[in-house]
């Protein structure tokens, strides 16, 4: 159990981070295999700002690691199953929508 009460879950030798999570996946594998979605990702990783130095101190990148990436209708979507959204997360999505506008970004409550 995590500070948001989720239940960790594995699925096909994956760790999700919550049952809501494990069946938006199963749900995605469905379309995948009848062909309404390609191209499939887990855990895909955005870079939102590069590390750098600055008086001495390294300072890290921060990425923004959504839950799935697929192909629907030749378009790119980016999933995150979200029970709640955090203050960072807010954060990251308004640099992710700005750096990534060719990219959707579904937000799946």
């Amino acid at each position: 159990m995590n500070k948001y009460r989720n239940k960790k879950v594995i699925v096909d030798d994956y760790i999700f981070d919550s049952i809501q999570e494990s069946k938006r996946y199963k749900e995605l594998k469905l379309l995948l295999k009848t062909g309404k979605i390609q191209e499939l990702e887990l855990q895909p990783h955005f870079l939102l700002q590069e590390s750098f130095r600055k008086n001495g101190k390294t300072y890290r990148k921060i990425e923004y690691i959504a839950d799935f990436k697929y192909k629907e209708n030749g378009k790119t979507i980016v999933e995150d199953v979200k029970g709640m959204q955090t203050d960072v997360f807010k954060i990251k999505h308004k640099i992710f929508e700005k750096l990534y506008p060719n990219l959707e970004l579904k937000i799946i409550k």
